[in-house]
């Protein structure tokens, strides 16, 4: 059996939400390695839960902006520089530089998981001195390192395309876990309504938040559930008042993943709509479209190649094809008024279940540690 290792898992996203870094940290722990992950703590941080690892989190002055930044990859670099280890695993560019330092510097292992095409993020399209600064710490790092893993074959491509590198594939599966059963009624939810949930830690423009929220004036007997965190939550909330929708669509906050689960295996329809306005945004997979089918609800997705190729592949939802508010009415609709429809994907749903699972996935970088 190979030796134990004590990973240092570095993130800047919150320790709680994001379920990859969970993930990962729990099948080291199952492999009999000791992970340790680092993050940060926000003002509104949720508290920690019980985990079989151990988790830091730093406290920073500054929240957003390149102050944060900055001092989140100091701190980042004196903490690791400091603190016993093994191996390094790193999450994401804004967190790979002082990584990949340290474990130039001590003589350790790295590996990168890059949840996407960082820079190609339409926060950084819209600011190209910014995007020009994280590219080229990409563009230094990235051809020295050895272990790379990403969310799906394209972003892989276009990784591989730029770099010249091998990358292994990860996407973001739910790990199988028992969803404490719930019932409508337990969760303040009306029994007789046909319930549509949008959620997400990012729900930013461009992901489909606003189209949903006005095609809810084109819908009856229907409630929209928005669950979780982003930049569009404001506007959206505006908007329902505005146009007194607040019977029509329910604002949930980010929650710890079993809660918003519970959820989610209430609902008829998931909703995942993103926006081909970026390359980011174009080859994404978003962790809800796997968490709706082992939630057992059919999808609605946007036309993006990686959603595509999951939601006909394992034929679990519906294809729109335009971001209208009518047209996505009348998707909800065909399927609202069609139970035979809706049985048959959610049988799918539970086929597919069985084959996409986590402990499949984490095979990609089993053999690194």
């Amino acid at each position: 059996m190979s030796r134990k290792l004590r990973v240092l898992v570095t993130l800047s996203n919150d320790l709680v939400t994001d379920q990859r870094v969970q993930k990962v940290c729990n099948s080291l722990c199952s492999w009999g390695h000791s992970p340790v992950l680092i993050g940060r703590e926000r003002r509104h941080s949720l508290p920690l839960p019980v985990w079989p690892f151990r988790a830091i989190r730093m406290k920073l002055l500054f929240e957003t902006g390149p102050l944060f930044y900055a001092e989140l990859n100091l701190r980042l670099f004196v903490r690791l520089l400091f603190t016993p280890c093994d191996a390094i695993h790193a999450n994401d560019l804004d967190t790979l530089l002082p990584a990949f330092l340290v474990a130039w510097i001590r003589g350790k292992q790295l590996v990168y998981d890059t949840h996407e095409y960082f820079t190609g993020v339409p926060e950084l399209s819209a600011r190209p001195r910014v995007q020009r600064i994280w590219k080229r710490i990409e563009q230094f790092v990235f051809p020295r390192l050895h272990h790379i893993v990403t969310v799906n074959a394209s972003i892989a491509q276009l990784y591989e395309e730029e770099y010249g590198k091998l990358i292994g594939v990860m996407r973001n599966i739910p790990a199988a876990i028992a969803i404490q059963p719930a019932t409508r009624a337990q969760l303040g939810l009306p029994v007789d309504t046909f319930i549509l949930i949008l959620q997400g830690n990012g729900i930013n423009v461009d992901r489909g938040g606003e189209e949903a929220v006005q095609m809810m004036q084109h819908l009856d007997n229907c409630l929209l559930l928005i669950a979780g965190s982003g930049d569009v939550i404001p506007a959206l909330k505006q908007f329902v008042v505005q146009n007194g929708l607040q019977e029509k669509v329910r604002f949930l906050p980010r929650m710890p993943y079993p809660e918003l689960m519970r959820y989610t295996s209430v609902c008829d329809l998931g909703l995942t709509l993103d926006k081909d306005t970026n390359i980011n945004y174009r080859f994404s997979l978003p962790n809800k479209v796997f968490d709706y089918i082992h939630a057992g609800i059919p999808v609605l997705a946007s036309n993006l190649p990686e959603v595509r190729r999951v939601v006909e592949g394992y034929d679990v939802g519906v294809i729109a094809f335009q971001h209208d508010p009518v047209y996505l009415a009348g998707c909800v609709n065909a399927l609202k008024n069609t139970n035979q429809q809706q049985e048959k994907f959610r049988a799918q749903c539970v086929k597919a279940a069985k084959s996409l699972t986590w402990e499949q996935e984490v095979q990609a970088i089993r053999a690194w540690y």
